[in-house]
C-alpha cells in the first residue's frame, strides 16, 4: 500500500511540476519573441487640448514614454524632471524625440488637469489621458501594471504602477527601457546614441 502510495504521490508531482513548466514557457512565449520583448502597441488617448493622439501621431521619431498620474508624490515628478533634463541637454536633436506621460488615473487626471500639472516639465513632453478603456488598452499594450491603492475618507487614493520609462523607435517598437532614478547623463547617453545611429543610416 505504501508502495502504491509513494509511487502516485511522485507521478502527482511529476505532473504538477510539468504543469507549472509548460505554463511559464507559454507565458515567456507571449511575452517575448525571439529575444525581443512585446511592448509596445497601438494606442488611442486625449492630449491636453482635448485633441485625440494616437501612436501613429508619433511616427518618425524616438518615443520616450511613462506611465503614471498627477497625484504621485514621488515617482512620476523625479521621471519627468529627469525626461525634462534630458531633452534640455539634447539641444537640437530633441525634434527627433517624442516624450509621452500618459495618465493612469481618468477620474482625476482630465485634459485640463493634466495640462496644469505638465507646466511643472519641459514643454515638449506631451501628457495624454483617457477614459478608463483607452488607458487600460495602453498599459496592457505597453505591459504596465496600475493598481488604485487606499482610499481615505475623503477620498483621496495613491494608485501603485509600474515606473520604467521606455524608449521606443521610430516605428513605435521597443528598443529599451530605463528604470526609475537613472540618471539624466545615462538615458541621454543612449539616446545620443541612437539619434547618431538613425543618422548615419540616413546618409547611408
Amino acid at each position: 500500500m505504501k508502495t502504491r502510495y509513494a509511487a502516485f504521490l511522485a507521478v502527482l508531482i511529476f505532473a504538477a511540476g510539468f504543469a507549472a513548466a509548460y505554463t511559464l514557457l507559454n507565458v515567456s512565449e507571449r511575452v517575448e519573441s525571439e529575444g525581443v520583448p512585446l511592448i509596445g502597441g497601438p494606442f488611442s488617448l486625449v492630449d491636453t487640448n482635448g485633441k485625440r493622439v494616437t501612436d501613429r501621431d508619433f511616427r518618425g521619431k524616438l518615443m520616450l514614454v511613462i506611465f503614471g498620474y498627477t497625484h504621485c508624490p514621488d515617482v512620476c515628478p523625479t521621471e519627468l524632471q529627469t525626461m525634462s533634463q534630458v531633452m534640455d541637454k539634447l539641444g537640437p536633436a530633441a525634434d527627433k524625440v517624442a516624450p509621452i506621460f500618459i495618465s493612469v488615473d481618468p477620474k482625476r487626471d482630465t485634459p485640463e488637469a493634466l495640462a496644469n500639472y505638465m507646466k511643472n516639465f519641459n514643454a515638449r513632453i506631451t501628457g495624454l489621458t483617457g477614459d478608463q478603456t483607452d488607458i487600460a488598452n495602453a498599459a496592457k499594450a505597453y505591459r504596465v501594471y496600475y493598481r488604485k491603492a487606499g482610499e481615505s475618507r475623503g477620498g483621496d487614493y495613491s494608485i501603485d504602477h509600474s515606473a520604467f520609462v521606455y524608449l521606443m523607435d521610430g516605428e513605435g517598437k521597443y528598443l529599451t527601457h530605463f528604470s526609475f532614478n537613472t540618471a539624466p547623463e545615462s538615458m541621454l547617453a543612449v539616446l545620443k546614441k541612437k539619434i547618431a545611429a538613425d543618422n548615419a543610416s540616413d546618409r547611408a
